[in-house]
């Protein structure tokens, strides 16, 4: 059996948050692999990323480029329309009876998993493993309460991932570069080069 993390989202672009998560939980959690799983259409942000899904690509493809336990896995995609995480947690525990799955996930999205869509079906499928930002407060695990047993607390408590604060996201990213400012360490190199070449995020959203 394999433990496999999983990490969601639109990944437009990808920058160092989602490579440490990634890389972090590989480490805590004892993972064998992580995929990177980028959504077709988030039911959070129905209007679509600014880049096309080739784009999303050929980022999260130069960005893991060399790390052998990183994947991308383009199950949303083939799906199409909007993105549950639920249902590409049902095909992949189809496809992959014999692994075991864990969703890595911030803590800022904990607060709102309740109202996602199936959110105990995501339990019954994988371990969440929710970030522990140095310097802020733990996650609070009450809101899975009414959707799983004690036994499912202990695990989503011992797969807590520890690493540092970090104030990055895709959105203030593609802001920056809108108003043509540097971003320079918040994504990796060959992302930030590819981003140019292809004229991306010129326009602020």
């Amino acid at each position: 059996m394999a433990r496999i993390g999983i990490i969601g989202g639109s990944f437009d672009p990808v920058h160092y948050g989602h490579l440490l998560l990634a890389e972090f939980g590989r480490e805590q959690c004892e993972l064998d692999e992580v995929w990177f799983i980028p959504t077709d259409i988030s039911p959070f942000k129905k209007s679509g990323g600014q880049a096309t899904n080739a784009q999303r690509r050929d980022m999260l493809t130069l960005a893991i480029a060399g790390h052998p336990g990183f994947s991308i896995d383009e199950i949303e995609w083939k799906r199409g329309g909007v993105s549950y995480t639920y249902e590409t947690l049902e095909t992949l525990s189809e496809e992959y009876s014999e692994h075991e799955f864990f969703f890595l996930m911030g803590a800022d999205s904990l607060a709102d998993f309740p109202q996602w869509k199936n959110p105990r079906r995501i339990c019954e499928l994988a371990t969440l493993a929710i970030v522990s930002r140095a310097g802020n407060p733990a996650p609070d695990l009450s809101v899975l309460s009414p959707l799983v047993d004690n036994q499912y607390l202990k695990q989503v408590t011992d797969a807590q991932i520890k690493m540092p604060a970090m104030d990055l996201s895709s959105s203030e990213i593609r802001r920056r570069i809108a108003l043509q400012q540097s971003i320079r360490f918040q994504i990796p190199r060959g992302v930030e080069q590819y981003i140019k070449t292809q004229g991306l995020y010129l326009k602020e959203t």
